[in-house]
């Protein structure tokens, strides 16, 4: 069951550095095509990859760093 429907805001980690915010457009074959908000692109990535919030965005990424770092 998918957890964004079209038109839902979203965050997705770029590079492993910047956090930022995509609006959900379509969910098909697991996957969502997402429009991202600053250049106006768009991308394809599971569901795993988004969080609802920036928040949970940000926690995810400072975990990420922790385990870079050791």
């Amino acid at each position: 069951m998918q957890k964004f429907k079209p038109g839902d805001t979203a965050y997705i980690i770029e590079n492993n550095l910047n956090i930022t915010r995509v609006q959900v457009r379509t969910f098909s074959g697991g996957f969502y095509l997402l429009r991202l908000s600053t250049t106006g692109g768009g991308t394809r990535l599971r569901e795993d990859r988004l969080f609802a919030t920036w928040e949970e965005a940000e926690a995810e990424l400072k975990e990420r760093k922790k385990k870079r770092n050791r």
